[in-house]
């Protein structure tokens, strides 16, 4: 699609906004976010982000947000470390703003959306976006469509319990802060073959594949696409990974699975503004 469209990814620290036309982000600038600001400092400052980077020659906006969304008004709720977001009318203040079509959703939906318009998600009518960073998130596509449920918060696989705790204790950050280890440490200590940190992958390899099993369980989808800091990692825990999804019971099931890491450039901003083009005429 040849319209130009704005992606946004709204993080607790940082909010990245880019320009995308042709499947590929044409320009694109990176603005501290003002975590402890009033509300109105936030959205202000937003709106200033878009001007600076696209002026109003843009055809709409699409945002991801760590937190609850109501998607079809477009209200934020809690976002992460961001607490005077709360009940935000975001939709309605940019339309009015800019006079342009606004979606908001969670970041993973957005991951997922990203993956199936412009990545490894083409082929697949239904599949999950799983992204692994400080948390664990996870984005739900059905018969090519984003399937979110009420709140943006269908797929939260990582509050379910597992051991003696939940998934996103053993398949994110959390579980290698557990061990008293960064994942990026981890990750280079591996790299350097570090014999700990290569055992310690393969154990949240091992976690990782009994989520997907549950993925698996719930959903059957054709792929599993890995997102997120952790997913750099994948050749030291794919192996544990495996071993573990070869355990699901149904063989179809399993044999047809893809699992791999996502390989696309600014997912998250390509994926926000698929979340407008995927609406597009």
């Amino acid at each position: 699609m040849n319209y130009r469209t704005i992606g946004i990814d709204i993080g607790a620290t940082k909010t990245r906004i880019g320009v995308v036309q042709n499947a590929q982000v044409i320009k694109e600038a990176d603005f501290p976010t003002s975590s402890t600001a009033s509300k109105q400092q936030i959205l202000d400052e937003l709106s200033a982000g878009i001007i600076e980077v696209a002026g109003n020659d843009f055809y709409g906006i699409g945002i991801g947000v760590p937190g609850l969304v109501d998607e079809q008004n477009g209200i934020l709720f809690d976002l992460l470390n961001i607490p005077s977001l709360k009940e935000v009318h975001l939709k309605d203040f940019l339309e009015r703003r800019f006079n342009k079509p606004v979606r908001v959703t969670n970041d993973a939906n957005v991951f997922a959306m990203g993956e199936k318009m412009f990545g490894e998600g083409k082929p697949f009518k239904n599949m999950v976006g799983v992204t692994l960073g400080s948390g664990f998130g996870c984005g739900i596509i059905i018969h090519d469509q984003l399937y979110s449920g009420a709140y943006s918060s269908a797929g939260e696989i990582g509050g379910i319990s597992y051991l003696d705790g939940t998934v996103e204790d053993y398949c994110s950050g959390k579980f290698f802060k557990a061990h008293g280890i960064s994942g990026n440490e981890a990750f280079k200590k591996a790299q350097a073959g570090d014999k700990d940190a290569l055992l310690l992958f393969e154990e949240f390899g091992t976690h990782l594949g009994n989520a997907i099993k549950l993925i698996l369980n719930v959903l059957s989808p054709q792929a599993v696409l890995l997102g997120g800091s952790i997913s750099k990692a994948f050749p030291f825990f794919e192996a544990g990974l495996q071993t573990t999804i070869d355990s699901f019971p149904f063989k179809k099931v399993r044999e047809q699975l893809l699992v791999k890491p996502s390989d696309t450039l600014n997912i998250a901003l390509l994926g926000a503004a698929a979340l407008i083009l995927a609406e597009a005429p």
